[in-house]
């Protein structure tokens, strides 16, 4: 079954960026996650639809 949560090193590797883009874009882009106690966590479904909708290559505003 593969329908787990993703640490931030997981979604890091599987988007081939590093772990301070992921939380460049929680920030400023809105990647869909989800924190549980003080870690980020993601569903690739989730993901990979922010991706495909062009969210990730928007540009942010004020920046």
């Amino acid at each position: 079954m593969e329908d787990r949560w993703l640490s931030v090193d997981e979604m890091a590797e599987y988007l081939g960026v590093r772990r301070d883009t992921i939380y460049r874009w929680i920030n400023d882009k809105r990647m869909p996650a989800h924190k549980i106690g003080r870690l980020w966590k993601f569903k690739k479904d989730e993901v990979d639809t922010w991706v495909r909708d062009g969210k990730a290559g928007e540009a942010t505003k004020g920046k």
